[in-house]
């Protein structure tokens, strides 16, 4: 439970002006008051006093599932490969990739019939892979998304995938239809044990874990979560991840990972080449006692396009895991203390 924050934890307006005015002189002079200094290092030390409070269960199990994604450019079986060597030992698929003749194709086309997926899942745990996570490439406000949607979650079923990832257009969504597409929805998906989860895309109706949280509560099902992508809500929005996922910690099963910059140039990178405080973002969700999966859907650096070998992508997608454990490892940690 979070502590609600009392007038004397709360500066008032001419506190403010009187710190930022001294955090301004600073930088022009290239000093620091010691004043600004405290003052800020005491806030953080008030901000992890309120996550240790909120510690009420055991330490979250986060899963590390790469996406398959970053290897679009290259073959299916080529991305498990890289996965597997890079130390991962789930995978989440991606939308399409390109054969060695250069032609794209999707990975698992919407009407498929469900035994196609469950092929593709005894490959991908032939290399090693659990499969956990697919996209739903259809938005829900679609004519035909109950169609499309009731197909994907018999392609999860038969693959043995559990989640099915879902999110609207990126100037947002129709909130009224979203709920009454994913109460269609979610019976269907309890009877085959897969569970659909939202994820932010842009739009103020559907781009934020404040807007997502409102559907679910109003869907009410067990089989209906969140996958929170904090890349999305600061990239298409503008709107501060470490923030808005307070308003929305609880109802979080996975992420799809990807950081976002908004100096130099604004883009967005795998996770720790952008401004996102990766500690901070997964406070809130770090002892829920549940399993949350993390899905890295971005693992490249910020600004220097992809990478031109799949070897390259390999070591991106080591990386990245490794500095989510680390970030894990230690936010837990500390927490804990």
């Amino acid at each position: 439970m979070s502590r609600k924050t009392t007038p004397k934890n709360q500066p008032d307006r001419r506190s403010f002006i009187k710190s930022s005015a001294l955090a301004l002189g600073a930088m022009a002079t290239g000093t620091i008051s010691n004043t600004v200094l405290s003052e800020s290092v005491s806030a953080k030390k008030l901000d992890l006093t309120r996550h240790r409070e909120i510690k009420t269960g055991k330490p979250t199990q986060f899963i590390h599932a790469c996406m398959t994604l970053p290897y679009r450019n290259y073959p299916f079986e080529r991305a498990l490969k890289g996965l597997k060597s890079a130390g991962y030992d789930h995978v989440a698929w991606g939308t399409q990739h390109r054969d060695e003749d250069g032609n794209n194709y999707p990975v698992m086309p919407e009407d498929a019939h469900p035994d196609r997926a469950a092929e593709l899942g005894r490959r991908c745990r032939d290399l090693g892979l659990e499969p956990v996570q697919m996209f739903s490439t259809v938005y829900p406000d679609h004519d035909n998304a109950v169609e499309i949607l009731t197909n994907r979650i018999k392609q999860a079923a038969a693959a043995g995938i559990e989640y099915v990832l879902i999110f609207g257009a990126t100037d947002g969504g129709d909130p009224e239809l979203w709920t009454t597409r994913f109460k269609q929805l979610a019976p269907i998906a309890a009877d085959y044990n897969v569970t659909l989860v939202m994820k932010q895309h842009g739009g103020v109706t559907t781009g934020t874990g404040q807007a997502l949280k409102k559907i679910i509560l109003e869907v009410d099902h067990p089989n209906v979560w969140m996958s929170y992508d904090a890349g999305n809500v600061l990239w298409y929005l503008d709107v501060d991840p470490i923030s808005d996922i307070r308003t929305c910690a609880e109802l979080i099963r996975g992420f799809c990972l990807k950081d976002c910059r908004t100096w130099p140039q604004k883009t967005t990178s795998g996770p720790g080449y952008g401004e996102i405080d990766h500690y901070q973002l997964l406070a809130p969700v770090a002892f829920t006692g549940h399993t949350i999966t993390l899905t890295y859907e971005n693992i490249y650096p910020s600004y220097l396009g992809q990478p031109s070998t799949p070897e390259e992508i390999d070591q991106l997608a080591m990386h990245s895991k490794l500095y989510m454990e680390n970030v894990i490892g230690g936010l837990q940690a500390v927490i804990s203390e």
